[in-house]
């Protein structure tokens, strides 16, 4: 797929997953947006599945309306419990759709344990069987469970050599390692800001640039100084700047290589 990028010189931003379909942008969703651009954003993803099952078109609706935004589809291990047939069937009419980008997002969450492992661990490769079955990559969340993650995509999706997006790494150096080797962009959001995330701090620096992508998860995780405030894409430039810190590199050179990470990654698949 070939991605817009035609959207003017100061767009060197980039948004790999924002729920902008989260009701707390329903009284302003459309000044997010413009905000966003302002800012100087070139693409965003809208990240499906974090509004539930029953709204898993509402990411490709905002992406429509917008040339310089996609979207991903997807059940989130949250709602495993609640993945049906249907839902099956539903992922891979929309992910037919050329703004879609990724099977997403999906994965293991231990953390809360909305929904029971085992059944996380189902959903979790029934979906994978539909992103292979579409070409897409997919965009992984994981809280928690690293240990039973790394098992399921080595045994169920690395032969498939389609890769995807660790969505809010929270990892470390071994977990990232292997995800690399099998073909996966590693993404950074607001908390690599957070004071007791040195962890991902430490972490940071040893990703490949050609690796990195940035994140905000909107409305969620916003970064230093907004932190507590509701997130927004406008916000990743905060993201890019402690990574660049970290880096030791220009601002504007950190997000140019992010930019043409995601570009290289999605015009490929």
């Amino acid at each position: 797929m070939q991605l817009t990028t035609d959207i003017g010189p100061r767009t060197i931003f980039l948004d790999s997953h924002a729920h902008l379909d989260d009701t707390d942008f329903d009284a302003d969703r459309a000044a997010v947006i413009e905000r966003a651009r302002a800012a100087g954003l070139r693409y965003i993803m809208v990240a499906g599945g974090g509004t539930g099952p029953d709204r898993l078109d509402s990411p490709l609706a905002i992406a429509e309306s917008y040339d310089w935004i996609y979207a991903s589809v997807g059940v989130h291990p949250h709602e495993a419990q609640h993945f049906t047939d249907s839902l099956a069937e539903k992922i891979l009419q929309l992910g037919r759709h050329p703004k879609v980008l990724a099977v997403g997002e999906i994965g293991l969450d231990y953390y809360y344990d909305y929904s029971p492992r085992d059944v996380q661990r189902q959903v979790l490769i029934r979906q994978m069987e539909l992103a292979r079955e579409l070409m897409l990559p997919i965009m992984i969340h994981c809280r928690d469970a690293w240990t039973d993650l790394r098992e399921v995509v080595d045994t169920h999706w690395k032969a498939a050599g389609l890769g995807g997006i660790l969505h809010c790494f929270t990892g470390n150096e071994d977990d990232a390692r292997a995800f690399l080797d099998w073909g996966f962009m590693i993404s950074f959001a607001g908390n690599l800001t957070f004071k007791k995330a040195e962890n991902l701090r430490e972490v940071a620096p040893l990703i490949p640039l050609d690796h990195l992508l940035t994140e905000t998860d909107s409305p969620y995780l916003a970064p230093i100084p907004y932190r507590g405030k509701r997130n927004e894409p406008a916000y990743v430039r905060g993201v890019v700047q402690e990574l660049a810190r970290l880096r030791n590199l220009p601002e504007e050179e950190l997000a140019l290589q992010v930019l043409k990470n995601f570009e290289k990654f999605f015009n490929q698949t």
